[in-house]
């Protein structure tokens, strides 16, 4: 009896490990190879899945590629069109209107033109027409971007852009542009060299011929703003200083041009504290 007992115990101690747990080695190794082989596939499948989805970092540095200079820079793109929209209008008043010869062109005069289209035009304006309407009249950048069809059905987006044209015609350019216009003109072709009075002569002139400009600025303006506020912002404002050109092209014909002559007179007697009567 004790000799069966320890040759049974012989025996098991003889066998195996894997015999022991009931599996045997070549189950061991087929279970090692298909984890081993999942775990491959899954981490391929996650490799492919990060590949065909681009990082949100690179997918916007393409949007940015695909861009005009105008979309992502509108307002130094609108500053320049502005600055030098001006100062070509003042080059073929002087050309054109006055008869001057290009090599007696006052460029004193036509940098005051630019200093006008820099900081008012293309400075003031942008702040006014895009950074406030913007916060004023919300539907405008969504109203931008519809279609024609879509812009007829979106109610809210008709009203912001009605109020933005009555906001232009009836407020900023008759109580803001215009006295800031002339008094600019006066910097030009006034009589004095003292700002009050560039400023009183200015906004004089203005009023004397105000029904006559209010009523061409409602005809080119009113038509104007309806096509300008239904634009994208990029192009809204180079759109209006384009408009801009010809506006000043017509206020500069019919208020004809200055003489100069008697202009620097006036000016010198109005320093010296003398006057005169000048004989035309």
């Amino acid at each position: 009896m004790f000799a069966t007992n320890m040759i049974s115990r012989r025996l098991i101690a003889s066998r195996s490990p894997f015999q022991q747990i009931g599996r045997s080695p070549m189950a061991i190794r087929r279970s090692t190879n298909n984890t081993t082989t999942t775990t491959a596939k899954d981490a391929a499948k996650k490799s492919e899945t990060i590949a065909a989805k681009p990082s949100s970092t690179t997918t916007t540095a393409a949007e940015e590629s695909t861009k005009s200079f105008a979309e992502r820079n509108p307002f130094i793109f609108q500053l320049g069109v502005a600055t030098a929209k001006t100062s070509a209008a003042d080059i073929m008043v002087q050309v054109v209107v006055e008869k001057k010869k290009w090599n007696e062109i006052d460029l004193k005069r036509n940098g005051i033109f630019v200093v006008f289209g820099f900081a008012y035009l293309g400075g003031f304006q942008y702040w006014l027409m895009v950074n406030k309407f913007n916060k004023w009249f919300p539907t405008r950048a969504r109203f931008a971007t519809l279609t024609l069809g879509e812009k007829l059905k979106d109610t809210a987006g008709m009203i912001d852009a009605f109020k933005m044209v009555a906001f232009d015609v009836f407020v900023h350019l008759p109580l803001i542009y215009f006295p800031c216009y002339y008094t600019c003109k006066e910097i030009v072709t006034g009589t004095s060299w003292n700002p009050l009075v560039w400023m009183k002569d200015g906004v004089s002139k203005y009023w004397n011929n105000k029904e006559e400009d209010c009523l061409a600025m409602i005809k080119l303006w009113g038509p104007s703003d309806c096509i300008q506020f239904s634009m994208p912002i990029h192009i809204s404002m180079p759109f209006r200083h384009l408009v801009s050109f010809f506006w000043t092209a017509y206020v500069s014909f019919t208020r004809g041009g200055s003489n100069e002559e008697d202009n620097k007179l006036k000016r010198t007697l109005s320093v010296s504290g003398d006057s005169a009567k000048i004989e035309k």
